[in-house]
Parts: C-alpha cells; sequence; structure tokens
C-alpha cells in the first residue's frame, strides 16, 4: 500500500507542476483532463502522511515488543499498538475506495431517456409516473431538469420522454437507472381490478463536452417538420419541429418542445453529442459494449432491473437484492435508500476486482 501511495504522491506532483505551466491550457480539454486526474488524487494525496506516520508508529511498537528488553517500554506499545492499528484498518479502507479508477463522466450532467415498453396505454403512464419520481428526486438535491424532447398520449403518458439533469454528480448517481423497469398495478382503465404487468426503459447517458464530440455539419442531415401533440394535433403552425441524423452512424434524434425550431435543433444536438459520446466510451471499453443496448432492451417484462408493485407498495431491485415496502415515498423522489444501494454494490464490486 505504502508503495503505491508514494507512486500516486509522485503522480500527483507532477500534475501540479504541468498544470502551473500556462502552455498546457492551450490545449483546454487535455488541461480539463490533468485537472481531473489531479482532483481525483488530491483526497489520497491528502491522507497519505498521516497513513506513513501509522504505519511507522506500528512498526516501531512491534520491534519494541519483539525486543522485550524494557518493561515499561513493552506496556506502552501494547496499549497503543491496537488503537494505531484500527486507525490504520480505517484509514486503509478508505484509501482503497478514493484509490479505485474513478470514471470520469461521474461529475456530469445526465441525458435520461424514458420509453415505453410492453403494456399499452399503462406503459405510457408509467413513463409518466419515471418522470415525475425523477424530477422530485432532481429537485431535492437542487438539480435542475430540462425537457429535451416529448411524445405525449391522449392518457396524459409519455411513449417517450428525454431530458438533462444539470447538477455536479448527475449522471454519477443516476447511471443505474438504466435497464428495465417493471411495474405491477391496477390500471385507472381496469373495471375488474386485475393487476397488469407493464414495463418501461430507461437510458441514462454522460452528457458530452463540445471539446469530445465534433459534429461535423456534413456529417449531419437535418429535417424540419410542424410539432404534433396527442391525437395529431398541431402544437403550433410553423415546421419548428426537428430531426437531425448522425450520417456515419445512423444516429436520429428528434425535437419538438420547443416553439423555436433553433432551440429544438440545440437540444437535437446535445442529445446527438450525448449519445456518439456515449457510443465513445463503449468503443473504447470492451466491458461496455452492450451497455447502452442492455439498458434500453427490448421493452419485454421479462428483462427487467426492478419491479414496482403497487398493490404491495413494494420495490425491488433484483441486482442488489434490495426489497421496499414505501413505493408510495419512492414515487415520491425519496431514492436516496435505493442508489446508495447500488453505488456501494458497485463499490464492493469494483474494489474485489481491482485487487487494490
Amino acid at each position: 500500500m505504502l508503495e503505491k501511495l508514494e507512486k500516486l504522491k509522485e503522480r500527483y506532483d507532477e500534475l501540479t507542476k504541468e498544470l502551473s505551466d500556462p502552455s498546457v491550457y492551450a490545449d483546454h480539454h487535455r488541461a480539463a483532463q490533468l485537472g481531473r486526474e489531479q482532483s481525483h488524487l488530491q483526497p489520497i494525496v491528502k491522507l497519505y502522511p498521516r497513513y506513513a506516520e501509522l504505519c511507522a508508529r506500528i512498526a516501531d511498537d512491534e520491534e519494541v515488543l519483539a525486543a522485550g528488553d524494557d518493561p515499561e517500554l513493552v506496556e506502552l506499545a501494547e496499549m497503543e499498538l491496537d488503537e494505531l492499528k484500527e486507525e490504520r484498518e480505517r484509514l486503509e479502507a478508505e484509501l482503497k475506495l478514493l484509490m479505485l479508477p474513478k470514471d470520469e463522466a461521474e461529475e456530469r450532467k445526465a441525458i435520461v431517456e424514458i420509453r415505453a415498453g410492453t403494456g399499452g396505454d399503462e406503459a405510457t403512464l408509467f413513463v409518466a409516473d419515471l418522470f415525475r419520481m425523477y424530477s422530485h428526486y432532481a429537485e431535492d438535491r437542487g438539480w435542475k431538469i430540462e425537457v429535451m424532447n416529448s411524445n405525449p398520449t391522449e392518457v396524459g403518458g409519455y411513449r417517450e420522454i428525454i431530458f438533462g439533469v444539470e447538477g455536479k454528480g448527475a449522471f454519477g448517481r443516476l447511471r443505474f437507472e438504466g435497464g428495465v423497469h417493471r411495474v405491477q398495478r391496477v390500471p385507472v382503465t381496469e373495471s375488474a381490478g386485475r393487476i397488469h404487468t407493464s414495463a418501461v426503459s430507461v437510458a441514462v447517458l454522460p452528457e458530452a463536452e463540445e471539446v469530445e464530440v465534433n459534429l461535423k455539419p456534413e456529417d449531419l442531415r437535418v429535417d424540419v417538420f410542424r410539432s404534433s401533440g396527442p391525437g395529431g394535433q398541431s402544437v403550433n403552425t410553423t415546421d419548428s419541429a426537428v430531426r437531425v441524423t448522425h450520417l456515419p452512424t445512423g444516429l436520429t434524434v428528434s425535437c419538438q418542445d420547443e416553439k423555436s425550431q433553433h432551440k429544438n435543433k440545440a437540444k437535437a444536438l446535445r442529445v446527438l453529442a450525448a449519445r456518439l459520446y456515449d457510443l465513445q466510451r463503449r468503443e473504447a471499453d470492451a466491458e461496455r459494449a452492450d451497455e447502452r443496448k442492455q439498458m434500453v432492451g427490448s421493452g419485454d417484462r421479462s428483462e427487467r432491473i426492478r419491479t414496482y408493485n403497487f398493490p404491495q407498495n413494494r420495490l425491488t431491485d433484483h441486482r442488489v437484492g434490495l426489497t421496499l415496502y414505501s413505493l408510495d415515498k419512492v414515487m415520491a423522489g425519496e431514492l436516496e435508500e435505493v442508489i446508495e444501494a447500488l453505488l456501494a454494490d458497485d463499490r464492493e464490486r469494483r474494489l474485489a476486482e481491482s485487487g487494490v
């Protein structure tokens, strides 16, 4: 551990020296990368001296005990050794977590896509429920929600809704929401009181920075059309809705929520950039090759990361085996217990894999 910490301290010093050179800021993207790496190492470097001191004192006490020459010194060493080892153990656990490789996208804004899967109108209503749930959670954390595009239905739901979440660490906290969410409840349209099962898919993407995704004009096809609401009613009388197609990949994004064609195009480009950035990340990491595909899934009932059972007021997250009988509170935005369980599981898994 001490050897690893010493190397990280050396790297931190290198970064500090490099970032003190004004010429490094000519490349904003590189400067930002170096700054993030330095920020990640800073808390480790801060704890390193105390950890080194504890190791040295423990070694000294053990040497005194091994020699056994002075009964008074032996007694003092025995008295403080347990306490020193306990503090070192606590500090070591904290350092191991800090030393885990960090996803540089964790601190970013997020773009969340929710789509109705199996279940007809009931699935579209649950899309709206999940959107409200995430909106309340964001509001409680002081984050800002911005709808990028929505496809509402006549019953008050959404076939699809895409929205941005602006706030520090938004992607890091929401990323495990990606997957198929299954709902079991009696639809408002069900006269016989039978429980129906529906499914909704969620994808969570980190928002891209301009320097990371180069959207060349020649790679884009921009189509404009008239916005429409439920039942095909015209939302406005001008061709303000925008569809942007990225020709090299075939990715397509439509936005129609704004009355301004310019604003709809800007939002569509943000969503497209996020999807392309996600694509780049997955291509760079073979382990994530099918991540977004798995997140979105087919919307079938059998694929699920989480089940919302309304008759029993029960939420079950199948990945971590968490069951809560407080679904009403979760749907009101009290997601913290669920998200913390997922983050803790991720930390434990990464610790086991890293061998730190």
